[in-house]
């Protein structure tokens, strides 16, 4: 049997821009989609690639002194190179200069000439040169450009003109009967109030300038850079020559575009196609805009956001999953170094990589190594979360990526991170270690949570492909994600006992606070203290009364018995700190060797409470650390702060803050 095709397109790319981070989110979402429909058995064809033609890139290379050809030849090397750094998975890379694409352009003017749909006029009007766009007098703000608020050019020049008025009918019928052809709705919207106040003709060639492909017919024109750049998703199925290849794959199943390139994609080109005898797209797909910090991205402002310094400073990984998981697609939103690192550390170092680390420990220690069996007599009902959330992955990741509703994708594979997490507190296999009676119940524990990060790494391959990869490897599985895979493998009792993992360093070490955020949090204290008001004042003051008198009040030559002055309290720092890693000091069943993270620095901390925690269960907590006491050693062993805990060391229950907070911090 034939599989099934899937083609999903990302605009073509301007050669003489900058990559930014609209740039990488369209093409991070448009490699989502087809990592994921490969995974579902689909033969599928991504095309990318980059727009070569028009008077600006002749403009540009005039400036600097080189031919279009070399200024594009030069140029395109940095889309390709971020796509790589991006782990991009493009099937096909097109470039309008490239003699299929002339092919395909001038083979579809001749076929709308034939038709009739192509006459010669003369053009009078504005012209942005920056956006390749026709514009009326009603659509210039302050003789500007609407788009991008440069300013214009008056053209008069003959010209070829597309009779797109003839299609407006048929275009709206279409549009009508396919309601998922142009998303989100609110596009819709907007494309269907726009058909329907009457399409005019459209200019399809210019003469003002030389750079770009001559009309057949008529080579002192040249085509019109949108009809130019639009025929791109054809040229790469073979359009006119490859006629089975043609109808294999058209129509495309999703064109992704930012929002301001949606009328040419969902108007002009559908028009093109009506005219060519070929189908529309099935869906063409709109996402929003990036801000940064609040502020609309320009060069003037400074505030770019460069994606391979993103990667540089945070991974590959990632960076992709702050794209997909912080905005519903489709909608506009603010990118933040503060808000990626946030994502970081409490999504993939946290959740993720606290489960991934902590259960391949238990694996390690409890079971050899090696991945035990699940026995199906030791099953209860503590297991029912987590089986639950794991049956019904594939249902819910199923529904979001029909609706390019990526963040949902995403909520649902976490859903399962953190109830794997809950799994590993309700369940305690650490104590399950200590009695021979819950050796099987230990076994299935261990299977279940080794089941829960195989799954996930198959559904999170998509998105972060490394990191899938890495995790697979640790559980040890040779990564492979050949087609029908998630039907293959993803479903319970798929994963084989017996593998031999690997542990490795986490995968996501935790960041240290920035500066920035470390002042950040030290404002707001400030500014919650001067919002207490008059009364906070006084109530203070009060206090700094009380104090003295309780200090007055004191025997002479000493203080009353167990009572310290807030001088004392002063001089002692408690401070957050997070667990990254514990183990137990030989010959001892008290003492546990914990390294914490307190933001700026790690500490070693020997902590007497081996006889209520097992090492694995405290990796990742937060707890409150005495962090000025002086270093000491126990057993042999340094000793740099106290762990805060409740009762003896047979009941000691860690400190722990209610709320997430940065480690380091003061406690007061």
């Amino acid at each position: 049997m034939r599989r099934p095709r899937y083609y999903v397109t990302t605009p073509i790319y301007y050669v003489n821009d900058v990559p930014h981070i609209g740039h990488a989110y369209t093409t991070v979402a448009a490699d989502t989609m087809a990592r994921y429909k490969r995974l579902c058995g689909y033969e599928t064809l991504f095309l990318t690639g980059t727009d070569e033609h028009g008077q600006k890139v002749e403009k540009a290379a005039a400036a600097a002194g080189e031919n279009p050809q070399t200024l594009a030849d030069r140029m395109v090397h940095r889309y390709q190179s971020l796509w790589q750094r991006l782990n991009i998975s493009n099937t096909d890379f097109v470039r309008t200069t490239e003699s299929r694409h002339h092919t395909a352009v001038t083979a579809l003017f001749k076929k709308l000439e034939a038709k009739g749909d192509i006459y010669k006029g003369e053009y009078e009007g504005w012209y942005c040169v920056p956006c390749e766009t026709f514009l009326t007098e009603l659509q210039l703000v302050n003789l500007a450009c609407p788009i991008c608020g440069r300013p214009v050019e008056k053209i008069k020049e003959e010209s070829y003109f597309f009779a797109m008025s003839k299609y407006q009918d048929q275009l709206l019928t279409w549009i009508n009967k396919h309601p998922k052809m142009i998303q989100p709705n609110g596009r819709r919207n907007e494309i269907i109030s726009f058909v329907s106040g009457g399409l005019k003709d459209l200019s399809i060639s210019r003469t003002g300038f030389s750079w770009g492909i001559a009309l057949p017919n008529d080579p002192k024109h040249i085509a019109y850079v949108w009809f130019d750049a639009l025929v791109n998703y054809l040229t790469v199925v073979g359009y006119p020559n490859d006629v089975q290849r043609v109808r294999r794959f058209w129509p495309a199943d999703l064109h992704l575009i930012g929002k301001d390139i949606l009328r040419f994609h969902a108007v002009y080109w559908p028009a093109f196609l009506m005219a060519a005898d070929l189908q529309p797209p099935r869906q063409i797909f709109s996402h929003g805009w990036w801000t940064v910090n609040g502020e609309k991205m320009s060069k003037s402002r400074g505030n770019v956001i460069d994606p391979f310094a993103m990667v540089d400073l945070y991974g590959t990984d990632a960076f992709r999953y702050f794209l997909l998981r912080e905005v519903p697609f489709g909608q506009d939103g603010d990118f933040s170094e503060r808000a990626l690192r946030q994502r970081y550390n409490s999504d993939l170092a946290n959740d993720l990589g606290n489960l991934c680390f902590r259960t391949l420990s238990m694996i390690d220690r409890y079971a050899g190594g090696r991945i035990p069996p699940r026995t199906s007599s030791a099953k209860m009902k503590e297991d029912d979360p987590l089986h639950k959330a794991l049956a019904g992955l594939g249902g819910k990741m199923g529904a979001a990526m029909g609706e390019l509703a990526f963040h949902r994708a995403l909520q649902a594979i976490w859903e399962v991170v953190e109830t794997a997490n809950r799994y590993i507190e309700v369940t305690a296999p650490w104590n399950l270690d200590k009695q021979v009676k819950k050796k099987q119940r230990l076994s299935t524990v261990l299977y279940n949570l080794a089941e829960s990060l195989h799954l996930v790494s198959l559904y999170l391959y998509p998105f972060m492909p490394q990191t899938s990869e890495r995790i697979l490897t640790q559980i040890g599985i040779k990564p492979s994600f050949e087609s029908w895979i998630l039907a293959k493998t993803a479903r319970l009792g798929a994963l084989r006992p017996g593998t031999t993992v690997k542990k490795t360093e986490p995968l996501f070490p935790r960041l240290e606070p920035t500066e920035e955020e470390l002042a950040a949090e030290e404002a707001a204290k400030q500014r919650k203290t001067a919002g207490r008001g008059k009364q906070g004042q006084q109530g203070a003051q009060k206090e700094q009364k009380a104090h003295k008198q309780q200090e007055a009040q004191q025997p002479a030559g000493g203080q009353a018995p167990g009572q310290i002055t807030i001088g004392d309290f002063s001089r002692m720092d408690f401070r957050t700190a997070r667990i990254l890693a514990a183990e137990r000091i030989p010959n001892s069943q008290k003492l546990l060797k914990l390294r914490v993270s307190l933001g700026t620095e790690e500490r070693q901390i020997v902590a007497g409470i081996g006889t209520k925690y097992e090492p694995d269960q405290l990796i990742g907590k937060q707890v409150v650390i005495l962090a000025n006491l002086r270093p000491a050693k126990l057993m042999g062993v340094e000793s740099q702060g106290m762990v805060l805990a409740a009762g003896d060391a047979a009941v000691a229950s860690l400190i722990t803050p209610l709320e997430e907070v940065a480690e380091g911090m003061k406690v007061k």
